[in-house]
């Protein structure tokens, strides 16, 4: 048992769950981590810490947990690796061990046996330890060398024991770094395009960019423009609706898509359902659908219920033209059936679960008088996998089958786009977005209860953006059950992401190493950083990445210890590096050459003002009206800060023999973005080493408003801006031509042809 004062056991406890003791802000101010943050930290994660006694026992718990199980949940290896051990620990009776033999064998992922091998009798315990009666031997078995890159499960078994002991263990062999596309590696540079999907225009969408708006705009720019990638915002599932569920990085799934991106036009069934023509064509519909289309704010929840109800008729007609039979025995008649439930299959539990989801959100939404989240949900709902909800899940499989449906033709409408980007030969292709977490009443939440911490949220420490710290609302990877489950959910979470484009970009990369928790209820500023398992984390971000052939791109902005820059750069895992913040010490631009290789440059992000909107100082007149800033003299002294970055932007650009002819290095003769100077700040990041280089279309064709603008909910039109052009005009504005010319004279276009 364990002794000490009840302070010393909370410490002890939480410096062996993770919690750091203390951290260092960006501005280099040290905050020590207070027993009440303990104590809350701790309770968030299930740990039972109302006494001293309570804290022994936890402690005690800790110490016995490994023994708990005869094998650890996961061996993380590098390729290549040496001479390698790992525990057993079968129960045996007293001198047991002299005669007993161990026996196991490795299985691949298609579940073929690969190596079977015996050990023992005589064999040399390494430890032995009585728990709860049983006698437990603990032995240091050797792998097997050599295993090529993947997962294997080796199953062990005692021989000739009183008592069978019996184990898995899970060994994961990864490379030693994430995948780079080969011509990069061999030093071409790469530019391209980003845009938030949801924004674009075009003559033939809903009234919010879809899935064919993509494939044209990688086509044209592949094509035409020389453009190697195409950045994203995230494209997982939203609730979509206002104000609190449009953000993409709030999504109420990261292993789904957003079912807004789906084209109805090129589905067959939406073309032969009679239901879903009338309805489209019917004079109502259609000046609605022109409304939202010519609307410059993104209409939502009209759009959303219009295609949902779409394809409502549409899947009727699906099931019409492709199945047979009654429920819930339907059997595919087609090759368009049986590819449905090929994807149902292939997808698995998860999307069961998923859709199940959606479907008891419909029901609980028809009959609740006020609308209930799951966690409110009558119990026997509250958790998957329950009997009632199997039954449920039995009651309702046609509209399960729904849900199911509009996940493969989304995933299909994808695959598409990502298919055109190789067809017109582009590096690296589609480029979205990983969210840092999801909406903690939303659907990967109730799926994934096991591994989350729902006591807790994420966020950041106070900073120059945030003084008092932000608190991001979602509930944190429990880094204790992430292990203790193989990292199963981790896994999938990268493979659906990493599946749809040639590279992804890791919000708050951070999480891989340490994240900061924050107790529900409570604000920021009392929040602390929990350690993460970051080699596990890396090794398999390297696995998944090499295997779907997908470049990781880490968004490394905000308090990032020196570490953290050193492992990624180890894995190629590219550091984000943003135009606005790449300042020397005294505030002046860092210069091209020292944006590190390994990186992507790119001038703003979603969260920031656009280049037109920085340069005229319109974020800060937004804030000012919306009260956001404590006084007047703080927004005079905004701006004044804004006109000195403005003349370091200016003198950059001179000193890099790219400031435009005849624009003046004196920010207040410069009032106003020009295309020329929107060029010049493009072209002085591609004559950067960076390998990768963005231009967001809002600064080529000069937007003003910025898509988000942090700390607002409703007083600002977050996430639902579109762009001031349609896709079609686009495609012939000179702005763009001539950008993508400045751009490409300074890093070629390499081809995969």
């Amino acid at each position: 048992m364990y002794d000490g004062t009840e302070q010393d056991l909370l410490h002890l406890l939480a410096s062996r769950a993770g919690i750091s003791s203390d951290y260092y802000d960006i501005a280099g101010t040290l905050h020590v981590t207070s027993d009440d943050t303990r104590r809350a930290i701790l309770s968030a994660m299930g740990f039972q810490v109302a006494s001293v006694e309570a804290l022994a026992q936890e402690l005690l718990a800790w110490d016995e947990a490994p023994w708990q199980q005869p094998c650890d949940p996961t061996l993380i290896l590098h390729q290549g690796y040496g001479p390698t051990q790992w525990a057993f620990r079968p129960t045996l009776a007293e001198g047991e061990e002299s005669h007993v033999t161990v026996a196991w064998h490795l299985t691949d992922e298609k579940g073929t046996i690969i190596h079977r091998e015996e050990a023992g009798p005589d064999l040399a315990p390494q430890e032995v330890r009585s728990l709860a009666g049983r006698r437990m031997i603990r032995f240091e078995l050797p792998l097997v060398p050599d295993l090529t890159l993947g997962y294997y499960d080796l199953s062990v078994v005692t021989v000739g024991s009183t008592i069978a002991t019996k184990g898995t263990l899970r060994v994961i062999v990864a490379p030693p770094h994430c995948y780079v596309p080969e011509e990069m590696a061999r030093g071409g540079r790469v530019w391209g395009l980003a845009v938030q999907l949801y924004a674009l225009r075009s003559q033939t969408n809903w009234g919010v960019g879809d899935f064919t708006d993509l494939s044209r705009l990688v086509e044209w720019a592949g094509q035409e423009l020389g453009a190697g990638i195409i950045g994203l915002n995230p494209l997982h599932a939203l609730k979509n609706s206002r104000p609190h569920h449009l953000s993409p990085y709030a999504p109420t799934s990261r292993l789904f898509l957003n079912e807004l991106y789906i084209d109805l036009d090129r589905l067959p069934e939406y073309h032969t359902s009679p239901d879903a023509q009338r309805l489209r064509n019917s004079s109502e519909f259609q000046k609605e659908l022109e409304r939202v289309r010519t609307a410059d704010l993104l209409d939502s929840e009209f759009v959303v219920k219009a295609k949902r109800t779409m394809l409502d008729l549409t899947y009727r007609q699906f099931l019409k033209d492709n199945y047979a039979g009654t429920e819930p025995s339907l059997e595919p008649t087609s090759a368009r059936g049986w590819l449905l439930d090929r994807f149902i299959r292939d997808e698995g539990e998860s999307l069961e679960r998923f859709a199940l989801f959606q479907v008891l959100e419909e029901e609980r939404r028809l009959i609740e008088l006020s609308p209930k989240l799951w966690p409110e949900w009558p119990v026997q709902y509250r958790t998957p996998g329950s009997p009632a909800l199997r039954e449920f899940a039995r009651r309702h499989r046609k509209r399960v089958r729904f849900f199911q449906y509009m996940q493969w033709v989304a995933a299909d409408q994808l695959r598409a786009a990502k298919s055109r980007a190789a067809q017109v030969h582009m590096t690296v292709g589609l480029y979205p977005d990983l969210a840092l977490g999801s909406d903690r009443n939303g659907a990967e939440a109730w799926m994934l209860q096991d591994v989350l911490a729902l006591g807790a949220d994420c966020g950041a420490p106070p900073d120059a953006f945030a003084p008092q710290g932000q608190n991001w609302g979602f509930a944190p990877f429990h880094p204790l059950r992430l292990k203790s489950t193989g990292y199963r959910s981790f896994i999938e979470l990268l493979r659906k992401t990493l599946r749809q484009g040639g590279a992804i970009r890791v919000d708050h990369v951070m999480m891989l190493f340490r994240l900061f928790w924050v107790p529900r209820g409570l604000s920021a500023e009392v929040g602390a950083y929990v350690q993460y398992p970051a080699e596990d984390l890396l090794r398999i971000l390297a696995l998944e990445s090499t295997r779907a052939r997908t470049l990781v791109i880490g968004e490394d902005l905000g308090t990032v210890p020196d570490y953290v820059r050193e492992q990624l750069a180890r894995y190629q895992i590219l550091s984000y590096r943003v135009f606005y913040f790449e300042r020397n010490g005294d505030g002046t631009c860092k210069a091209p050459s020292a944006y590190p290789d390994q990186s992507l440059a790119v001038v703003t992000t979603h969260d920031l003002p656009t280049l037109t909107g920085y340069w005229t100082g319109e974020d800060i007149r937004l804030r000012a009206r919306l009260g956001l800033y404590v006084n007047e003299q703080a927004v005079q002294q905004a701006l004044e800060e804004r006109m000195r970055d403005r003349g370091q932007i200016l003198a950059a650009l001179q000193a890099a023999g790219l400031l435009p002819s005849g624009l003046s290095d004196q920010s207040d003769q410069v009032p106003a973005m020009t295309p020329a100077l929107c060029r010049a700040i493009h072209a002085y990041l591609a004559s950067s080493p960076a390998w990768i280089v963005l231009a967001n279309l809002d600064d080529v064709i000069g937007e003003a408003m910025q898509m988000n603008l942090p700390g607002t909910v409703d007083a600002y039109p977050n996430w639902s801006r579109k762009l001031s052009l349609s896709l079609e005009e686009l495609q012939r504005d000179e702005r763009v031509q001539s950008l993508a010319a400045a751009v490409r004279a300074l890093r070629p276009p390499t081809s995969t042809s």
